[in-house]
C-alpha cells in the first residue's frame, strides 16, 4: 500500500460555467469532462494539470454533501484526493490507528474509481480522498 500521487483538487462552486471560462480560456487548461455523482450529489467538471486534476464540484441541491458545504462556507477548496495502491488494506490500518473515515468501507466515485474519504479532523484540518483506480 502506498501513495502514488496528488490525484485532484476539488473546488465547490455555485458557478461551473464561470469557472470552465477561467479555467479553460483564462489558465489555458484542458477540459477533461463532466460526470453526474448521483451517490455524492454532484456534477464532477474535470481540468487536466499533468497528472493530476482539478475537479469542479456543482452540488445537484442544497442537501448535499457539497451544498452544505457551499452553504455553511461558500465556494472555495472542498478536498484533496489522493490515488493510493492497496487501498483496502490502507482504510483497514487506518481504522485500527483510530482515523477517523466518512463511511465504513469505500464506494465507486467518478471514473469508476473506488474513494473513501478521511475526516479532517484526522488529516489536518483538510478532508481528504483517497482513490483507487478501477481494476
Amino acid at each position: 500500500m502506498k501513495v502514488k500521487r496528488i490525484d485532484h483538487v476539488a473546488i465547490a462552486s455555485v458557478l461551473p460555467g464561470e469557472a470552465r471560462t477561467f479555467f479553460e480560456e483564462i489558465l489555458g487548461l484542458t477540459f477533461d469532462g463532466e460526470e453526474r455523482v448521483e451517490r455524492e450529489g454532484v456534477n464532477t467538471h474535470f481540468y487536466q494539470v499533468g497528472e493530476s486534476n482539478i475537479e469542479i464540484l456543482e452540488a445537484l441541491g442544497e442537501d448535499t454533501p457539497v451544498g452544505r458545504f457551499l452553504k455553511k462556507r461558500g465556494p472555495g477548496l472542498h478536498h484533496v484526493a489522493l490515488t493510493v495502491e492497496g487501498l483496502d488494506e490502507m482504510v483497514a490500518a487506518m481504522k485500527t490507528a483510530g482515523i477517523d473515515l466518512l463511511s465504513d468501507d469505500p464506494v465507486i466515485g467518478a471514473h469508476g474509481k473506488r474513494i473513501i474519504f478521511i475526516h479532517p479532523r484526522s488529516a489536518g484540518g483538510v478532508l481528504l480522498e483517497l482513490t483507487e483506480e478501477p481494476i
